[in-house]
């Protein structure tokens, strides 16, 4: 028998908008080809269960389309989807955590490693749990039969939520429609995604305009904790030098080679030092080796003062010792005296001007110097600055007969600052103390630990330097004993001439028609039991490289202290209005400052409102949006993304007091300026990116990538160890080298490493990516699907998890007490 044939008409609109549905149709005609025709045909030559399938399928994507017009993209993008990467960082930060202090607890401290790859994993799930109250994804990201599951499932809820009832009935058809959605397409979709060696070459995609940094890729060596990625570093530097030595080359070129296989083997002998250090168990935390051990750079009191990085340490100490109201007086002294300066300026204008003069100025700056002294100075202050009496008595004077002047407090504010800097109790202990140590490594002042692999184990030194980013060529001086017997002393003691080779010291010989100079320099070196001297030749323009070289390590030292924030002063001027909440604008727009200035100055001084947190929730066990109240709802996109930034560097967790106004300050500067201006771009760009020509573009990236030149692809080959471990090396890298020394100088050299290198970590899991992506997904529906509970839905789908099991027994665990004693 054979059914007699009737004629199936395929309408091709899919969208409305042709440009997305022409490759959105070759897609259709594709999975069809490759996932069903291929074993179809052999079962029969009835195109009707084709043509029915591919009904089936365009309904289906004629509805999503149709539902995706009638929803506002811009929530989830902007806010949810941000919120989402913020939470997963933030419950990644806390089991890294976790981690590091289970394992300090086995090795009492003397290994940074974070456990294995393992245990972190059990412990994220474990945070999760702790943090979403209500859902974990342990199963669906680490069981692949149970991940196959869930997507089997979820399929087959959005199939009946697309597909005319009719089609959904029939089971067949069902059943091999999802199939091809959940294995066909899904599947490998995530799997792809998920895939740490992709989001690296992702990673150095996206930044390929920018060029590696030879200090960034230093500063990934040096702070690797991976054998192997050092293994395949060093691998490659091998295999260079063996190239390298290789070529039979004279000329100009010899010196271009010289230097790179000079430079290679640095390379690789830094790699060595470091895999020795870690399987010998010797590494450890540059801070606390730098506390106990060696000399450290001097940064003098006033350049700590001015430093925005370098003044949040030196507060915290100044805290711990009772010390904190001088720092502050001398703080509010110099904010005074900048808006005093500012005002009176305006005030002398307007009398050059002919404009009708007012004493409301004189009489607000008098109010603020009245508070400062009585906050600061009186017999009533607590805890008062102790300087002497007389200079007490002569400011209160002054107070009482004469009109304030910007230099009232300067006796006083110099004798502060000489008790801070001679009083043992403060600057002098300080640079003894392990906040000074933590300072050095936020301003990039702190050198790593120089590891010699002695055959005694005892090759642990440490030097410090002016910089972190001082040449490395020259870190063999750090093998030198550091005995402060040893001297070392050299001039130059002869001037000869040579040809190119720099060691023929007789006669006089061209190279290429030049002549050139050297210096014959003459190196001692002395200590208690010995005493060396040898003689070495350099030509001028050695010299001159060197004295460049120096030049710019010095800048590197410099500008921090310099640039960042020039003084307290000069950031007080650029904001007068924001100072201790005590200047409003008066209607001729000059500042005024308010009689509070000196009652609450220590706590408000560059006082901004900070994003309004709920006040029952707990920053460090809810989502990152839970911080945003839910009746603000002004610069949402932007507010959100601050409070990624936050996560991103951990400011939350370091509670001092700068580090916080800092970011208030940065927050109300683009609220003020460029907040709209931001949430505008923001807002703009996710209408563009939900445009039909960028939907039209995403649809053929994905058809181009999954059938290049309409072909399957075919299985990516996987890629050796070592050539995923040098990716996740250059990753680090260009990641590292494209951060601004703006934002270095911010919140400190450290801390801006260790936020980025906390990203690229949390991207090197399998089963934590999974779970990203499943989170994106989850929003993504739930955005899509209003009306229907899918929040319920997933909660259900994922409620066989055994994390969400302990959890809900440790949370009945301590109520049993109490019933059994009522």
């Amino acid at each position: 028998m054979k059914r007699e044939a009737r004629t199936i008409k395929i309408d091709r609109r899919l969208t409305g908008a042709n440009i997305i549905d022409e490759p959105l149709q070759q897609v259709i005609q594709f999975s069809l080809r490759d996932y069903v025709q291929y074993w179809y045909y052999t079962l029969s030559d009835d195109e009707s269960f084709l043509l029915e399938i591919r009904q089936t399928l365009q309904n289906a994507l004629i509805q999503f389309a149709t539902r995706s017009k009638e929803i506002d993209w811009q929530p989830y993008f902007t806010t949810r989807i941000v919120d989402d990467f913020g939470t997963h960082l933030r419950v990644f930060r806390k089991a890294q955590q976790k981690v590091t202090e289970k394992d300090d607890q086995v090795k009492d401290g003397s290994c940074l490693c974070a456990g294995t790859a393992e245990d972190l994993v059990d412990t994220f799930f474990e945070v999760e749990v702790e943090m979403e109250k209500e859902v974990c994804r342990d199963l669906v990201c680490t069981s692949p039969k149970d991940e196959e599951g869930f997507l089997r499932d979820l399929c087959e809820v959005l199939l009946y939520l697309l597909l005319p009832p009719g089609d959904f009935q029939n089971k067949i058809m069902r059943y091999f429609v999802r199939e091809i959605l959940a294995r066909g397409i899904l599947l490998p979709l995530i799997n792809q995604l998920s895939d740490p060696d992709y989001i690296n070459q992702y990673v150095i995609w996206m930044i390929r305009d920018s060029n590696c940094s030879y200090e960034a890729f230093m500063n990934i060596i040096k702070l690797s904790d991976n054998v192997g990625e050092l293994e395949a570093v060093r691998d490659k530097a091998a295999e260079e030098l063996q190239y390298l030595r290789s070529l039979d080359t004279a000329g100009d070129d010899i010196n271009t080679i010289k230097n790179q296989i000079n430079s290679l083997l640095f390379v690789k002998k830094v790699c060595d030092s470091r895999i020795q250090r870690l399987q010998s168990g010797k590494e450890i935390n540059t801070v606390k080796l730098a506390a106990n051990f060696g000399k450290l750079c001097t940064v003098p009191l006033d350049s700590i003062l001015v430093d925005n990085v370098a003044l949040q340490f030196f507060m915290d100490y100044m805290q711990q010792t009772g010390g904190q109201a001088h720092l502050f007086f001398w703080m509010t002294v110099e904010g005074y005296r900048v808006t005093a300066q500012q005002q009176l300026e305006v005030l002398l204008s307007r009398q050059r001007d002919g404009k009708h003069q007012t004493n409301q100025t004189k009489g607000l700056l008098r109010a603020a110097a009245v508070g400062i002294y009585e906050q600061y100075l009186s017999e009533k202050a607590s805890p008062r600055v102790t300087v002497d009496d007389y200079l007490v008595a002569k400011l209160a004077d002054t107070l009482n007969h004469e009109d304030p002047t910007p230099e009232i407090f300067d006796d006083i504010q110099r004798k502060v600052y000489e008790l801070m800097l001679r009083d043992e109790r403060f600057y002098p202990s300080f640079r003894q103390n392990a906040l000074y140590v933590r300072m050095l490594a936020e301003l990039d002042m702190l050198k790593d630990p120089s590891f010699r692999g002695s055959d005694d184990g005892d090759g642990e030194s440490f030097n410090g330097s002016p910089t972190g980013s001082i040449n490395l060529s020259l870190d063999d001086l750090s093998s030198m004993s550091s005995d402060d017997s040893t001297q070392l002393h050299a001039y130059i003691s002869d001037t000869v001439y040579a040809d190119c080779d720099p060691y023929a010291v007789a006669g006089v010989c061209n190279d290429h028609g030049k002549t050139y100079a050297l210096y014959a320099i003459t190196v001692h070196r002395r200590s208690l039991n010995s005493e060396e001297m040898w003689k070495t030749y350099r030509r001028y323009s050695d010299f001159h490289d060197f004295h460049m070289r120096i030049t710019e390590q010095m800048d590197t030292f410099v500008n921090p202290l310099r640039n960042s924030m020039r003084n307290v002063s000069n950031a007080v001027k650029s904001l007068p209005d924001s100072l201790a909440e005590g200047m409003t604008k008066m209607s001729d727009n000059m500042g005024r400052m308010s009689e509070r200035l000196g009652q609450d100055i220590k706590q408000s001084f560059f006082k901004v409102p900070p994003l309004i947190p709920k006040a029952d929730s707990d920053a460090e066990h809810c989502r990152v949006s839970a911080q945003l109240d839910d009746n603000v709802d002004d610069n949402i996109p932007l507010r959100v993304m601050l409070l990624l930034m936050d996560e991103v560097f951990d400011l939350k967790e370091r509670n001092q007091w700068l580090r916080r106004n800092i970011k208030n300050l940065l927050q109300q500067l683009i609220r003020a300026t460029y907040g709209d201006t931001i949430n505008r771009k923001i807002v703009d760009h996710v209408d563009w990116m939900t445009s039909p020509e960028q939907v039209a573009d995403s649809v053929k990236r994905f058809r181009d990538a999954f059938w290049p030149n309409g072909i399957l692809a075919e299985t990516v080959p996987c890629r050796d160890k070592a050539i995923r471990m040098r990716t996740r090396v250059a990753g680090k890298t260009k990641l590292l080298a494209i951060m601004p020394d703006e934002l270095k100088h911010i919140i400190g050299a450290e801390t801006t490493r260790k936020g980025i290198l906390r990203v690229f970590e949390m991207f090197q899991h399998n089963q934590l990516n999974r779970r990203m992506v499943y989170v994106f997904l989850e929003g993504f529906l739930e955005t899509l699907f209003p009306q229907y509970k899918f929040r319920e839905l997933f909660n259900k789908l994922h409620s066989r998890s055994k994390q969400m099991q302990k959890y809900k027994q440790k949370l009945q665990t301590p109520q049993a007490p109490s019933l059994q004693r009522r």
